[in-house]
């Protein structure tokens, strides 16, 4: 296995994720949905990672699922740059417009980052659920304008959970957010 990635992350079209991986992912969300938060926690029922791995041949195989503790989204100096987006591209749902998006803490990255240097890994994408149907958009397991544009220049994999039905959650992988620019989530 590489230690290092040897294409550039856009043109993978695999990604590699054990079944304890992809456990500890769903845990993390139904977790959240539940309203069981961590005492370091941002108490939203939504939730958001970070993913780390190596490159193998032409796939990205996941080594770590890192959960984000801290939204800022309240936060109201960084709020406000995402409420015009949201307001702009969101579309309407039970969830406020207020509580839509996450604002990633910066230390919480950088210990990320940190991980990944000292691992000889590479930080290569996020995560978050979707959880609430929408009639044009039933299962919720494909990026939205509002994902999209959020992704755009990320130079990340966007990895979206559909927990609609939380008994079978449904997790898919776009480039920076791009309907069309999916990979195959593959076992590893």
């Amino acid at each position: 296995m590489s230690s290092s990635v040897a294409m550039p992350l856009c043109d993978v079209r695999a990604i590699e994720m054990a079944d304890r991986q992809r456990s500890q992912l769903i845990a993390h969300a139904a977790r959240k949905l539940r309203g069981d938060y961590e005492a370091a926690e941002t108490p939203v029922p939504q939730a958001f990672g970070l993913l780390a791995g190596v490159a193998r041949g032409s796939a990205l195989v996941t080594t770590d699922v890192l959960p984000l503790r801290r939204n800022l989204r309240t936060d109201p100096a960084r709020g406000a740059d995402l409420d015009a987006v949201v307001r702009e591209l969101a579309i309407e749902s039970s969830t406020p417009l207020e509580r839509r998006g996450w604002i990633a803490a910066p230390e919480e990255v950088m210990e990320a980052q940190e991980r990944c240097d000292a691992d000889g890994t590479v930080l290569f994408g996020s995560y978050h659920a979707h959880k609430v149907p929408w009639p044009q958009d039933p299962l919720r397991d494909t990026p939205t304008a509002l994902d999209t544009a959020l992704g755009e220049g990320q130079g990340l994999w966007m990895l979206i959970l559909s927990m609609v039905d939380p008994e079978r959650p449904i997790l898919r992988a776009f480039w920076e957010g791009r309907p069309e620019a999916e990979a195959k989530l593959l076992p590893g």
